[in-house]
């Protein structure tokens, strides 16, 4: 589905992907990839959430910790760069409020929006969600069984065709707790680092 936007701008476009990366997996990697190579998104960041102190999520690691696993796993993909911009705003963070303080930051940039279907099925909750498909474009990724119908024309709402993973960072936890191999599901620098600092044990 084409999306009509001045080409001009799309030489600009940065994708955010927002998440935990609790940690950060080869699902997440195959994602932003294909939304950097195979849309109009230039490159991707990967925005890091910090610790939510309304929500303490046990089994969540160090924000800092996570944040150089994100760096580890895409120090050899340019087009792919990690942000840790809600670590410096005031929790909760909601995605509207990161935003204008992105532009605010990078006036020459044009963000958009990366997001699961699952997220965007729900995306009516979100703090001031007009405002986001008014001012942004929405790049969704595919999950299974999630009906999008009711966004499949709007203007704002890209439905890509990106490769779906069934792999969770759920699933890579509970494998380093039962000492299983997570080798090909987490890049290699990532696993070192966990080693090192028994995260996830």
């Amino acid at each position: 589905m084409q999306h009509k936007l001045k080409t001009e701008n799309r030489k600009l476009q940065t994708g955010l992907f927002f998440g935990s990366f609790n940690p950060i997996h080869i699902g997440h990697l195959i994602i932003a990839n294909y939304m950097a190579s195979y849309t109009d998104l230039k490159e991707v960041w990967f925005v890091v959430s910090p610790h939510n102190p309304l929500k303490q999520k046990s089994g969540l690691a160090d924000m800092y910790d996570r944040l150089e696993m994100v760096r580890l796993a895409t120090e050899n993909a340019p087009h792919l760069q990690v942000s840790d911009i809600e670590f410096k705003l005031p929790q909760p963070s909601y995605t509207i409020d990161t935003l204008t303080y992105l532009k605010e930051k990078h006036p020459n940039k044009k963000f958009a929006l990366i997001m699961g279907a699952d997220n965007l099925a729900s995306f009516k909750k979100w703090k001031n969600y007009e405002v986001l498909l008014e001012q942004h474009q929405l790049f969704v990724y595919p999950r299974p069984g999630v009906d999008l119908t009711e966004w499949a024309n709007h203007p704002s709402v890209v439905i890509t065709q990106t490769p779906q993973m069934e792999i969770s960072s759920t699933f890579i936890r509970n494998a380093i707790k039962e000492q299983k191999s997570i080798q090909f599901l987490v890049p290699d620098a990532v696993i070192d680092f966990m080693d090192k600092k028994s995260l996830y044990r």
